[in-house]
């Protein structure tokens, strides 16, 4: 069986703010994938067995959604999702899995090869935030939309998203965006309570809302357009936020390394996902000099310019 790979996803800007409304800008990132297989191994039985349970929670709220009986016929004769996406890293692991079973299973599948508008690109948004929900609790639908579609998207708001194109890469660049492993996954549905609860203090309400939101949607503008000098300007302000209001999100290896890169203006971390562990996503304008304050870590490039 021949299944289509679904790839992991990145959310560069909007971590936390989507939920209130800020931008967001996700991209596709080719390097981890996933895709049902039927091959007996250790890893297709534990993946099996968690298939097992999604297929109740499917039957249950979407059997009028799904084909619901092929897939739990296929559940049966041991399909499982073959998958080298880290779980708990902030890269979209149960988003690829939803994406691949909506591809499979769907009734009445909305096909994105199609011309897709923004109603299209908002219904699939809502069903895969209740698909996903059965991971985290709470699900935005974003990872499984763009895990789905495989391209970049602009979050404008919760009913506005978009494609758009980005400036292309200069693999030959100084600059570079990046990933930084923090050794250990981290749990989503902890960290969104850390959140909401920080949510009930008006204050904390207040500076999301006149400050990070602010910085994001600037940093936004400032990628799309490749207009860099003003976008590590705000990035900047956004890192120097996140350190200071989602302490507590910040992978603990990495919080000296956060307040370094703002400290020496070398490189800005920010969150990738919802944090706790996983990885923390970096900027930098010279990322081997970044590399040399960042030597005890492992770190990974995504997009050069």
């Amino acid at each position: 069986m021949k299944n289509p790979l679904f790839y992991a996803k990145i959310l560069l800007f909007g971590e936390y703010g989507i939920i209130e409304n800020s931008k967001g800008l996700t991209i596709p990132y080719n390097f981890y994938q996933g895709a049902l297989k039927f091959e007996p191994s250790e890893i297709a039985e534990q993946s099996n067995a968690h298939l097992k349970n999604y297929a109740k929670f499917l039957e249950e709220n979407f059997a009028d959604t799904f084909d619901t009986k092929s897939f739990s016929e296929d559940v049966a004769n041991g399909m499982y999702f073959d998958s080298n996406i880290p779980q708990g890293y902030g890269v979209g692991s149960s988003g690829a899995l939803v994406a691949a079973i909506y591809d499979k299973y769907a009734f009445n599948k909305i096909d994105i090869n199609q011309h897709l508008n923004k109603e299209k690109i908002s219904e699939l948004k809502v069903l895969f935030g209740q698909l996903e929900s059965y991971f985290h609790g709470k699900s935005s639908g974003i990872d499984p939309l763009i895990c789905y579609m495989n391209i970049p998207l602009l979050i404008q708001s919760k009913d506005d998203i978009s494609t758009i194109g980005l400036p292309e890469a200069d693999t030959n660049g100084k600059g570079a965006v990046f990933l930084i492993n923090s050794g250990t996954p981290g749990e989503t549905a902890p960290m969104i309570h850390i959140f909401f609860e920080k949510m009930k203090k008006e204050g904390f309400r207040k500076t999301l809302k006149e400050e990070f939101i602010k910085y994001n949607n600037a940093c936004i503008e400032n990628f799309v357009k490749g207009e860099y000098n003003p976008f590590f300007a705000n990035l900047q302000k956004l890192s120097a936020w996140g350190y200071e209001h989602f302490r507590p999100m910040i992978p603990q290896k990495l919080v000296n390394a956060w307040k370094t890169g703002i400290d020496t203006d070398t490189y800005y971390l920010k969150l990738c996902g919802s944090g706790g562990g996983g990885y923390v996503l970096g900027f930098t304008q010279d990322y081997d000099k970044a590399k040399s304050y960042l030597k005890d870590f492992q770190t990974e490039v995504i997009y050069k310019f």
